[in-house]
């Protein structure tokens, strides 16, 4: 595992817990989402002039990336209205580097080593222990419990997707760009049929917070996929979901939350399993 893989996942963890914390604070989740992949996609339209169509190979893996993105952020925006940031999001971002594991093992034919797949089960364990083990949060509700099941099932799945995909492509920066530019598409018509006046109010009353936030979304991702084109995708999995540590990081530097024994206990498991993957 090399030290510039670790840097652009890291880099993009700590902007995923940004923008998620964004997304739990705004009112209205799907108005947050839609409006920061709309930043994305107009970014992106400027700069796919600067890069190749992407090998026709990878537009199956674009497509259904897209549509398995839509789901994802709706079960995101259930789990946000059902539980607390500090309740879901470990518990959805904790699981899926075992379900990526999984999935590259089948579909893309990586095979770990045991040592790395300890890391992974230290790291996915510490990060879900925020959840499961924890009582300064209270008790997760059902309807979070399952909406955030639902929301790690579909990152393992869109992970696993654009991994394969963009290995494919033929150039990294080419799916990345067409991925951002389509992926408002579903989330934004939807929200244009539904919800258009409240979704343009909601815009004009948060630029700022909505061009920081796109911005951190699409960067987050870009930094992702762009690893994932670099090394295997479990490894690129488990170290982005430290985001949950950041978040617990940022919530007690700037939020006055306490950071607690069961984050202390998360962190250090994390910080094992990262260690374990690195040295081995």
């Amino acid at each position: 595992m090399s030290t510039l893989l670790v840097v652009l996942v890291l880099s993009a963890a700590m902007l995923h817990a940004c923008w998620n914390a964004l997304v739990k604070s705004g009112g209205v989740p799907e108005f947050t989402i839609g409006s920061f992949q709309l930043v994305g996609a107009v970014v992106c339209l400027v700069l796919v002039w600067f890069v190749p169509i992407p090998d026709r190979a990878s537009w199956p893996f674009i497509l259904a990336s897209v549509l398995v993105h839509s789901l994802y952020y709706m079960t995101m925006a259930r789990a946000y209205r059902a539980g607390d940031l500090s309740q879901v999001y470990p518990l959805f971002r904790g699981m899926a580097p075992i379900l990526v594991a999984i999935g590259a093992m089948i579909f893309a034919g990586e095979v770990l080593t045991r040592s790395t797949f300890l890391g992974i089960l230290f790291i996915s364990f510490g990060l879900m222990s925020i959840t499961l083990l924890g009582k300064h949060f209270g008790k997760i509700s059902k309807a979070a419990l399952l909406w955030g099941l639902a929301t790690s099932l579909s990152i393992g799945c869109y992970t696993v997707i654009d991994g394969m995909g963009v290995r494919l492509a033929g150039n990294p920066a080419s799916y990345i760009i067409w991925l951002f530019m389509l992926e408002v598409v579903p989330i934004g018509t939807w929200l244009l049929l539904t919800q258009r006046k409240a979704w343009f109010t909601y815009m004009q009353d948060s630029k700022l917070k909505i061009v920081f936030g796109g911005f951190a979304s699409n960067a987050a991702y870009g930094l992702v996929i762009y690893a994932m084109s670099l090394g295997a995708l479990a490894i690129v999995s488990s170290l982005r979901e430290t985001s949950v540590i950041f978040a617990a990081l940022i919530g007690t530097l700037f939020l006055r939350e306490p950071f607690g024994r069961q984050r202390v206990f998360a962190t250090l498991f994390v910080a094992l399993g990262i260690i374990i993957m690195k040295a081995w």
